[in-house]
């Protein structure tokens, strides 16, 4: 278990990290790829040749005599939450980060691009039982503690992934609707009734909140190095096997099964039509979250 000392040198490196790596471009992408809840009054002001007519307030017109119009503004608050997976799977690193630092980095980052543009950011950790919530809010503080908690629970990650039981808690305390960023590696998970139940269940929630998937992997997850007989530990129900890296041809199942395992959840995603991230522990990942805004801009 990571100590205090150590759990918030993290912290700050994730702070300066994010910091550095936050511009305008990707604050302004983001406010035009996510949009609020709709529009409210503004003001009204004198009409101008070229104004659409049916924006004319009657009322005011009719007491000034001369013609006014109404201007509405967007309703652009909005509530963003993180539903990042802890389990243990998520524990695992090859390249300098597990994946739980790597998910605790990009919450941080998405977190403060939302800042930015005065939306609130809740968080909702989960493996096989809801580990932690924290309602939406704003403030610095606030997301520096997602980053925390995040680091915190990834460095205990322990236990299987219950996806459903997770979705059923979101769609049960967050009411109205919301961006929601799902970030797991997607290694199981989708409880009782397979897969179908648990698309049922997404594509349910997604039509109820703005829905993204954040996938994060390791390279070590698609390849097995050929030093000989090691014993692999199945991170999330304990299991061992023993198996013999020295065998080209159980390299070549291990690498074959790791790439349908890949290719199946990319089909899932895509059957859902959720938008998604693809990060890995041995990538950098802004130019990916940059392209996920053009994409979503490109759509609307």
């Amino acid at each position: 278990m990571t100590d205090v000392a150590e759990l918030m040198a993290k912290v700050g490196k994730i702070r300066i990290l994010t910091n550095r790596l936050i511009d305008d471009q990707l604050s302004g992408d983001y406010h035009s790829t996510f949009k609020g809840q709709g529009v409210e009054f503004d003001e009204v002001r004198p009409y101008e040749a070229g104004d659409d007519v049916r924006s004319i307030d009657w009322n005011v017109t009719a007491r000034t005599g001369s013609p006014f119009i109404k201007r509405y503004s967007e309703e652009r608050e909005l509530t963003v939450l993180f539903m990042v997976d802890v389990s243990g799977s998520q524990g695992y690193g090859s390249r300098g980060r597990t994946k739980s630092e790597l998910a605790a980095e990009v919450t941080a980052l998405l977190a403060l691009t939302a800042l930015r543009n005065q939306d609130k950011v809740g968080l909702v950790l989960f493996s096989d039982r809801i580990v932690k919530y924290i309602p939406p809010r704003k403030g610095r503080d606030s997301v520096m503690r997602l980053a925390r908690e995040v680091l915190a629970a990834g460095d205990g990650a322990e236990g299987g992934t219950d996806m459903p039981g997770a979705l059923r808690f979101l769609n049960g305390v967050q009411k109205r609707r919301a961006v929601v960023f799902l970030v797991s590696d997607f290694m199981g998970g989708r409880g009782p009734g397979g897969g179908a139940s648990f698309e049922r269940l997404l594509r349910a929630t997604a039509r109820h909140h703005d829905m993204v998937c954040v996938t994060v992997s390791d390279p070590a997850e698609s390849e097995l190095p050929d030093v000989g007989l090691v014993e692999l530990e199945d991170p999330e129900t304990g299991d061992l096997a023993l198996v013999d890296t020295s065998s080209a041809s159980v390299r070549r199942a291990f690498a074959a099964k790791a790439s349908e395992d890949r290719e199946e959840l990319r089909r899932f995603l895509l059957k859902t039509g959720i938008d998604t991230l693809d990060l890995a522990t041995d990538r950098p990942y802004v130019d990916e979250v940059r392209a996920l805004f053009k994409r979503r801009a490109r759509k609307r």
